[in-house]
């Protein structure tokens, strides 16, 4: 895992942003989309980080942690679920299939937990019982695991509020049919299980993720987007989890929790204006990241050398994205 003093001289290089000559990009929260015109796309990995749907800074490495930690996912879940993958270029560069995104996400939470308005710990602490359809026992604790993992549907909505829980009757009114959603729903369960499986051999515990699915070109089910990354998921650490849940004191989190937490405990909520989060906190999310990265792969991290613009543009043109 990379040292402060490794991490610290990329802080003012994080990439932000990669324009593509000749390309129109659609910028996400945290990645730069092309879609080129032969049914392929272009997605760049920038170091952008957004906590409670408000970009807080970069935090370098972030995206090459996030686009080689889903590549080595989807080579892992492959017998579940074709994804979008083509070709990994560079580091921060994914060439994938052009797809339709399902216009809902998917949840599938194994812990009882969270601190956002949506999660379901938020949710049973002011008094409910019946979440999402399911009916929740009355001695559960925070950061309890559940008996079996719940599936759920979101909106895709982005803004100062969370994304919206949906029925299934407002999933199925958004068109996509009752088959479709089920298979939609029992292959989110799958990757989870598996996620699971091999993070506890990691050391790690998945808590939750969001999977994002869309159709392909000939109307196939296709997992877009990233997978079990801290970006889309949550992450413990196994050997402490024990120990700090019998004591009520928080699991170790790898994830954007992480952040999320440290915003909760300097006065901030999801609804306020969010400063930029200060240096010795940029390289402990980076640090983070890599631990999650170093622990699944049993790889050491490797980063790509900066300047980023020139690297990933060599790549492309090596791939016959880009003219000479």
């Amino acid at each position: 895992m990379l040292t402060p003093a490794q991490i610290r001289p990329a802080i003012p290089l994080a990439i932000e942003s990669v324009e593509l000559p000749g390309l129109t990009a659609e910028r996400g929260k945290v990645r730069d989309n092309y879609v080129l015109s032969d049914g392929r796309r272009v997605l760049i990995a920038t170091d952008r980080c957004t906590v409670f749907n408000q970009p807080i800074g970069q935090v370098p490495y972030k995206g090459q942690i996030v686009n080689e930690l889903t590549s080595w996912w989807f080579e892992h879940t492959a017998n579940i679920v074709h994804n979008h993958t083509i070709d990994v270029p560079d580091p921060n560069v994914t060439i994938g299939l052009t797809a339709n995104p399902l216009p809902v996400a998917v949840v599938v939470r194994g812990f009882i937990s969270g601190i956002t308005p949506t999660s379901l710990w938020a949710q049973y602490e002011q008094g409910a019982r019946t979440i999402y359809g399911i009916r929740f026992p009355d001695d559960l604790r925070k950061n309890q695991e559940l008996e079996h993992p719940i599936v759920t549907a979101t909106s895709k909505e982005f803004g100062k509020t969370h994304d919206h829980p949906l029925t299934h009757d407002e999933v199925i009114g958004l068109g996509i049919h009752p088959a479709l959603w089920e298979r939609v729903q029992e292959t989110a369960l799958k990757l989870f299980l598996r996620g699971r499986q091999l993070s506890i051999l990691a050391d790690l515990i998945l808590v939750d993720s969001k999977y994002e699915f869309g159709l392909d070109l000939n109307g196939d089910l296709i997992l877009i987007d990233e997978l079990h990354t801290p970006d889309s998921s949550r992450f413990w650490k196994a050997e402490t989890y024990d120990e700090l849940f019998e004591n009520d004191q928080e699991p170790e989190n790898f994830d954007l929790e992480f952040v999320r937490l440290w915003y909760q405990s300097h006065g901030h909520d999801d609804q306020a204006a969010l400063p930029p989060l200060p240096e010795d906190m940029i390289i402990s999310v980076s640090q983070r990241y890599q631990c999650v990265y170093e622990l699944l792969s049993g790889e050491p991290f490797d980063p790509a050398e900066y300047p980023a613009q020139e690297r990933i543009l060599a790549a492309l043109r090596r791939v016959g994205i880009l003219g000479s």
